[in-house]
């Protein structure tokens, strides 16, 4: 069924390409501001289309990306043409982020969302010592590793392909947990886990090997405690074209050299 709407609101990236393109596109279409658009079109790269979903998380509001960036893997191709009618085409996904929870060498507590991945990195010349504990029970006593990274399906062919993670289809049920460049156990791989577990890593000597978390673009520094896990309350809400849809391109990406 065709999809039914009456407003656009143009977001559009810093860079000059991405700028550009809003000039354009408000010219022929119009605009309006985003919380009262029916839908809004995000105009960069994969990290202006990560910075719009985490602002319009749990608002109801569909998100349609057009390629003004460099990789684009979440965004549609560019055109000035046929908006209305591309949108009304569209397929949906929703999807829950995944809710870090940090606490530093100070007691302080974070919070923060990850749409794509959640992942810790060593913070010195010194490999980093994590124990990781899955809904309570302990299944790596030590694991020594410059990192380790908790992957979601929309985030499972970005950092977590790059350190050798599994692609995981759109609407697989399952999160993929992939450590970078693991010294010890020399031979684990890393993990699939139902996406309805909870992960908890506690950073062994904190003190000579300091580490920090990321959720997206959301960096604490000297964590000694995380827990992660996929909210129940929030969504996003992304818009791809049907013949390029986003569950197309991550299978695709599978089968690309």
């Amino acid at each position: 069924m065709a999809r039914k709407f009456n407003t656009l609101a143009f977001l559009a990236s810093p860079a000059e390409e991405a700028q550009k393109a809003a000039k354009d596109l408000k010219a022929i279409y119009g605009n309006h501001e985003a919380d009262e658009a029916d839908v809004i079109v995000a105009l960069g790269g994969d990290g202006f289309m990560l910075h719009t979903l985490h602002k319009t998380m749990n608002s109801g509001k569909l998100v349609y990306g057009m390629n003004r960036g460099s990789v684009g893997f979440l965004m549609n191709r560019y055109s000035t043409e046929n908006l209305h009618r591309r949108i009304e085409k569209a397929v949906e996904n929703a999807f829950h982020p995944l809710e870090m929870q940090t606490t530093d060498v100070n007691g302080n507590i974070f919070t923060a969302l990850a749409i794509n991945e959640v992942y810790l990195f060593r913070q010195s010349y010194q490999a980093a010592k994590l124990k990781v504990i899955i809904d309570g029970k302990t299944r790596l006593e030590e694991l020594t590793c410059d990192g380790l990274l908790l992957a979601t399906p929309a985030g499972s062919t970005a950092y977590n392909l790059s350190a050798h993670g599994p692609i995981l289809p759109l609407e697989a049920p399952l999160l993929a947990l992939t450590p970078v460049s693991p010294f010890r156990p020399r031979r684990w791989r890393g993990a699939l886990l139902p996406n309805h577990v909870t992960v908890e890593i506690e950073i062994l000597e904190a003190d000579k090997r300091p580490v920090n978390a990321v959720a997206d673009h959301q960096e604490v520094k000297s964590v000694v405690k995380v827990r992660i896990a996929e909210s129940e309350k929030l969504t996003a809400r992304i818009l791809s074209d049907p013949d390029h849809s986003w569950s197309d391109r991550i299978l695709a990406e599978q089968f690309s050299n």
